[in-house]
């Protein structure tokens, strides 16, 4: 504070100040405070600049909404539900396995999320969609107990928490996979659901803009922890909502001062750090720091000496005075200015211990979310203060060990009863029993009213939507015949049934082309004139191309979503608009492509939540390939992609060669996410590689989508005995160099071969490890035989298989395959040269493919080791230089 040389001067202009706000309200007065702030700067004046307000809340006690509904029975209802989380936890945690389970961050955020219910949270009926709410994942024991409580779970169920394997248990977290009636979003990866969240308001707006699924007043919630604020995802994204001015959504941070293993902020104040960074991205922000009884002690504060005391004190600090007890707080809160120290002299230590936090008082958390979905033209963040571990007294309450608490012992258990005042006598606390009113109880009939009055239970969450019609393959005529004379990339091919896509009657709406700021890289740039690229806003300016035939036009009616150099923003928006069947009763058809490098190494923790919530829409891993992508070198070069889709259960995987092999695995994904409802989604990999594509074989459809089909045979003609022969398998463009191979084994060194190329070892390897399990449990039954297995059991000769991708992808089938069986790959780093040159240095080109071929017929007796010799020095391979994989 600087010292105020005429204080009556600075008194007048502060009660001239509050003249203004008196008859004329707080805007005129900002509008004042405004025009003087113009005049000073443009005198030269240096104005003290902060994006903070004081550490109170934002809307005073005067200007308020009133709660309206029945306090004390909500609070009653709130210490059921608390009962009900708590015994659930320690039930758990009583019997055999140790299962775990967390209760501190419900105890924090339990007042947040009952003034929800009760007031804000739309569920979904027949007339309107609800509000989709992304809970903080490490709340769900209190979201398990209000279900119970409203009859929507049973006891059984409830016992069965952490406990899923024999079915009828409850998740330990938000998993839609394992809970697909009930969860929505998974949010306990940290940072993820506040990041998906924005891009959820983003798409509802950018359906409501397409006049696809009308918005009306739907809003986005996000309850998000102040420690998860760190993770990059959570605020990565919040200047999108701001510029597009998101007032559909909603953030409520739990500040309860505490991570896992301490303070968010020991020496600092996380609370108003997070003010600055909301309000300098353009958001709304309202702070609930302190609870009503503390409302008569700001009232005589009159000169701001316990405000500053406020704002000075840190967080770690602020954790000690609910830790410590009220003569704790006397001392070293308010004693720290004498002045302040008489405010509170007519209050007991009790009183001041019980001088409650923002978070935790109904009526302040009310007259935020009132404020919050009445905001226009903003998102708005709410910053409440809590307490972590609020409740458990001296065994977890604000304690840093908080995170960790899963028990309590007898005396822990009576005090939380006694505090809450739940009905469960003292000879029943041994067994903790749940505790649920009769159904014609007071209590059961007011929140079967307010969840009534609002739409119904919440979570709740649509597992199908309407099926669509699909057109038939046929549609992609073009590609199925091939591509004549003409060289073009996969990629290419696939811009090209996108655009058949788009004109679709039945469907062509539903299509949304996704790119975080590649389209022209992609061939994609004849859309952006055709389709429009969706804003917020239009296009308020004159682009530099408007002259040209693809000019970048961006509307708010605009179809495609190009949503910058940002790829978790991308998946994000992909992801919800892959969910549209579930969360707006409105398939969409996402198709989302991307650099392969990217995509699943980039943001792999979207991809597994994408999984978990059964996302159906297609990613395409565009330029994919070590070796295809020439030129932009080691970190762009993609030779692992597909061993990260893999570990994803529901991500169906395929590395095409031609066109028409794209266009039957997207028709395909198609019917299965779309006509039959499978919760499934794809991954396309696309080459940037031009060369001429053939029409499609008769009758390779199946084969392709199980992952393998013969191509095409190469025969030498003998007249004494049979020549030797090898089975060659290719995927990717890498194939083209396997059939260039199996010319040059014909023609040069005799051998005949057949060639095979592989969509999919990932769905090959998938299809063995089905069929050796139910092997495995049916032993007196015939055995099985995998897709693959199948297909080389009766060829003749060793297998060889290329890829553009590490040896590992194509090794994933070696046990399927029934002889020698030889891998090449591309292990290593990439790096840039020719793709003639990078193949021959990652060794999987036609020469190294023919060399091993040669090898593998050589182990056999086939033919003489020096025929591999010779092969070697003719082609100018050098047998001792560095191995590329470490190289």
């Amino acid at each position: 504070m600087h010292h105020d040389i005429d204080p009556t001067e600075t008194r007048e202009w502060l009660e001239s100040l509050d003249s203004v706000m008196g008859a004329e309200g707080v805007e005129r007065a900002a509008y004042l405070l405004e025009r003087m702030a113009e005049q000073a700067s443009r005198e030269g004046t240096a104005l003290p600049y902060s994006v903070n307000t004081p550490y109170r809340n934002t809307i005073p006690a005067s200007r308020e909404a009133r709660m309206p509904g029945d306090l004390f029975m909500e609070r009653r209802i709130r210490s059921l539900i608390r009962w009900n989380a708590l015994v659930m936890v320690i039930r758990a945690n009583r019997r055999e396995g140790d299962l775990g389970g967390h209760i501190s961050s419900f105890s924090s955020i339990a007042t947040l999320l009952d003034v929800g219910f009760n007031y804000f949270f739309r569920g979904s009926d027949d007339k309107r969609e609800g509000d989709l709410i992304y809970f903080q994942g490490h709340s769900s024991p209190g979201l398990y107990a209000r279900s119970f409580l409203e009859g929507n779970l049973t006891e059984t169920q409830m016992d069965n928490f952490r406990r899923e394997v024999d079915g009828n248990g409850l998740s330990s977290y938000p998993h839609p996979w394992l809970m697909p009636d009930y969860w929505q979003f998974p949010t306990v990866s940290m940072g993820l659901g506040p990041i998906q969240a924005i891009y959820q308001a983003h798409v509802m707006k950018y359906l409501d803009s397409r006049e696809l699924v009308p918005r009306d007043e739907r809003k986005v919630w996000c309850y998000v922890g102040d420690g998860e604020c760190d993770e990059p995802e959570s605020l990565g994204a919040i200047g999108l909502a701001g510029r597009e001015k998101l007032d559909n959504l909603i953030f409520v941070v739990n500040c309860n001062l505490q991570r896992l293993d301490g303070p968010v902020r020991g020496n600092g104040k996380i609370i108003q750090e997070l003010e600055g960074v909301f309000r300098g991205a353009g958001w709304n922000v309202i702070k609930v720091v302190w609870g009503r009884l503390w409302d008569p002690l700001f009232e005589t504060d009159t000169e701001g000496r316990m405000q500053r005391i406020m704002d000075e004190t840190v967080d770690g600090q602020m954790q000690n005075f609910k830790s410590n007890g009220g003569g704790f707080v006397r001392k070293h809160f308010f004693g720290q200015d004498p002045e302040v120290l008489k405010m509170v002299e007519h209050l007991s230590d009790e009183d001041i211990y019980n001088l409650n936090r923002g978070g935790h008082d109904p009526y302040k958390v009310y007259a935020a979310y009132h404020a919050a979905v009445n905001h226009k033209g903003q998102p708005t963040v709410i910053l409440a203060h809590t307490i972590k571990g609020y409740g458990f007294g001296d065994q977890g309450q604000a304690q840093n060990t908080s995170h960790q608490l899963k028990k309590l012992d007898i005396e822990g258990i009576k005090a939380f009863r006694d505090r809450f005042g739940v009905p469960v006598p003292d000879e029943d606390l041994e067994s903790l029993p749940y505790y649920r009113p009769a159904p014609d109880s007071p209590e059961m009939r007011y929140m079967r009213q307010k969840r009534d009055a609002l739409g119904g239970s919440v979570p709740r969450r649509r597992k199908d939507s309407q099926p669509l019609a699909i057109p038939p393959l046929s549609t992609f005529k073009a590609q199925l015949e091939g591509s004549g004379d003409r060289e073009l990339s996969t990629t290419m091919a696939f811009v090209r049934q996108l655009g058949t896509l788009v004109k679709d009657k039945q469907i062509g709406r539903r299509v949304v082309p996704i790119v975080p700021d590649e389209a022209r890289t992609f061939g994609m740039d004849g859309m952006f004139r055709q389709l429009g690229i969706y804003t917020a806003e239009g296009q308020k300016y004159t682009p530099n191309d408007h002259s040209q035939l693809m000019y970048y036009k961006e509307s708010q009616q605009g179809q495609i979503l190009e949503e910058g150099i940002n790829e978790a923003g991308a998946m994000s928006a992909w992801i919800a608009a892959a969910t549209s069947y579930s969360t707006n009763d409105y398939p969409l058809i996402p198709f989302y492509i991307f650099y392969s490098m990217f995509g699943f190494q980039r943001v792999g923790d979207l991809c597994w939540a994408a999984g978990d919530m059964r996302s159906r829409g297609f990613l395409l891993g565009g330029t994919a390939g070590r070796t295809t992508l020439n030129g932009e070198g080691l970190q762009h070069q993609d030779g692992h992609s597909h061993l990260l889709s893999a570990t994803v259960p529901n991500c169906v995987s395929y590395d095409p060669t031609f066109g028409y092999e794209v266009a039957v695995i997207v028709h395909d994904g198609l019917k299965r996410m779309y006509q039959n409802n499978e919760s499934v989604y794809y991954y396309i990999t696309l080459m940037n590689e031009n060369y001429v594509h053939p029409a499609m074989p008769e009758g390779v459809e199946e084969g392709i989508l199980k992952g393998i089909y013969r191509l095409q045979n190469h025969e030498v003609e003998s007249d004494s005995q049979p020549a030797p022969r090898v089975q060659l398998l290719g995927s990717g463009t890498i194939l083209n160099e396997v059939r260039a191979a199996a010319v040059m084994l014909q023609e040069e060194h005799g051998v005949s071969s057949d060639v095979w190329s592989v969509t999919s070892f990932t769905e090959l390897a998938r299809d063995g490890q089905h069929t050796e399990r139910w092997n495995r449990l049916h032993p007196q039954a015939q055995p099985r035989v995998s897709y693959l297995t199948s297909c080389l059991e009766n060829a003749e000769g060793p297998v060889i298989a290329s890829t553009d991708y590490m040896r590992l992808f194509a090794d994933q089938v070696r046990s399927l395959i029934p002889a020698d069986y030889t891998v090449l790959g591309t292990d290593g780093f990439g790096r840039s040269d020719t793709r003639e040159k990078l193949r021959s240095h990652f060794e999987v080109d036609r020469f190294h493919v023919v060399v091993a071929a040669l090898g593998a017929l050589a182990r056999q007796g086939k033919i003489e080791t020096s025929v591999v010799s010779d092969a070697i020095t003719k082609y100018g391979i050098d047998a001792d230089k560095p191995n590329p994989a470490i190289s």
